[in-house]
């Protein structure tokens, strides 16, 4: 089987590939010893019989060597090529055991109980807490955030954004029946008298106008006179109007039972009145409402007005000192706080996260665990087996370097065994 070339590997599977390679020649040096002991050994054992345990201990060497070679070789390829029975076992089964891999992590790992156990142990909040309170930390998070919402900001079409708004606007502002619903509140508030606030503004409003335009009153009704009154008395006419205006507004001011004021209160209640009862009036309200919001106009400043917040948002996020950012950080600072310091917000925070991961695992746990074996099955049968290959392949040596110390003590054993047990042999 081709290897990988080490330029595609990376450098730790680089280093695992030289530890492998030095664990492979240690373990033919092995082998490689055992075959020139056995072979000193059979030629001189006639003139030296001590050679024999030598002899014996360097055949069981040898054999141990070669079928933990065997056994070994096995499991990544067919071992000298031949086509043997139950060899190359990682690439024949490469996707038997990612199947069994995945149900193995999805039983023992993605259990609720497991998950539960687990987080139940660790205290979650509070570890949070710990790091979200430091200002370092809390800024990374509102970068972070920031980026996110950046890109979003950029990825959102505006027209789309402007549609948007358009359906919501019409879904909850134009298709509903107005008039009703502002009687209903209107009602309400003149039975508070709540809008006398109001109209005490309005009327303070109103007399500040007067007294600082007492020019628009010249010639407002003088103009209107007959040809043949007399000048001085236009004059007079005027200042008459616009002091009697005066008067009015000091009077309504002055007095909270006057007149004008009850008939507002009358008129106010009429109009709860019709909004809620009278079809012509909400037919009015109607009209009035879909001729504002079908203006171009509107549309226009809804547009005009998303493009404000979307650009004011972009320079705010990207600003790292900008009080946005500077809120953001100040108030994941203070979440961090609370959790470390409020008990009841951490169990429920900590009840919150088991209860959520439990959940995503009984709901998910297939699901997560198939990308192993889905992962599995789409490696390339060659590679799978590079991979565990450097994984466990320098482990794996160290059984064939066993296998021929302990096959030397048995055939050493055996020998001396048979010796002392049957004399002459």
């Amino acid at each position: 089987m081709a290897r990988t070339p080490m330029a595609h590997l990376s450098p730790a599977d680089q280093e695992r590939l030289r530890a492998l390679r030095r664990m492979k020649a240690v373990a033919l040096g092995a082998l490689v010893f055992m075959a020139v002991a056995f072979v000193v050994a059979f030629a001189f054992q006639e003139r030296m019989g001590w050679l024999g345990y030598v002899r014996a201990a360097a055949e069981g060497g040898m054999v141990g060597a070669l079928a933990d070679w065997f056994a070994v070789t096995a499991l990544f390829r067919r071992p000298l090529g031949l086509p043997i029975p139950h060899t190359a076992i990682i690439p024949s089964r490469k996707d038997e055991i990612g199947r069994t891999l995945g149900e193995f992590v999805e039983t023992n790992f993605l259990a609720a109980d497991v998950v539960r156990t687990k987080l139940s142990t660790t205290a979650i909040a509070l570890r949070g807490g710990e790091w979200l309170r430091e200002e370092a930390h809390a800024e990374r998070v509102g970068a972070e955030g920031a980026t996110i919402a950046t890109a979003v900001l950029n990825a959102l079409s505006d027209d789309d954004v402007r549609d948007l708004i358009t359906d919501l606007a019409r879904e909850h502002l134009v298709e509903p029946e107005w008039g009703p619903p502002a009687g209903v509140w209107l009602e309400k508030i003149v039975e508070a008298d709540a809008h006398h606030e109001a109209v005490d503004l309005a009327v303070d409003n109103i007399g500040r106008w007067l007294e600082a335009n007492a020019e628009s009153f010249s010639g407002l009704v003088s103009r209107r006179l007959p040809g043949w009154v007399p000048k001085l008395a236009h004059r007079f006419v005027d200042d008459t109007v616009y002091n009697e205006a005066i008067k009015f507004v000091q009077a309504v001011q002055a007095d909270p039972q006057h007149p004008a004021r009850i008939a507002i209160d009358g008129y106010l209640s009429r109009l709860a009145d019709n909004l809620q009862n009278d079809p012509d009036t909400r037919a009015k309200l109607e009209n009035a409402k879909a001729a504002l919001f079908d203006s171009p106009r509107v549309g226009a400043l809804a547009a005009e007005a998303w493009n404000t917040a979307k650009n004011g948002l972009l320079t705010a996020l990207a600003d790292p000192e900008s009080g946005l950012r500077r809120r953001a950080v100040r108030a994941l600072q203070e979440v961090g706080e609370r959790l470390t310091t409020d008990a009841a917000l951490q169990h429920r925070v900590d009840t919150w996260v088991s209860d959520a991961a439990v959940f995503l695992v009984d709901r998910y746990r297939h699901d997560i665990a198939s990308i192993i074996t889905d992962t599995v099955e789409r490696w390339d049968p060659a590679e799978t087996t590079e991979k565990i290959e450097l994984m466990v392949g320098r482990d794996l040596q160290y059984i064939r370097l066993n296998g021929t110390f302990v096959g030397a003590l048995a055939g050493l054993a055996i020998f001396t065994l048979a010796h002392a047990l049957i004399p002459g042999v």
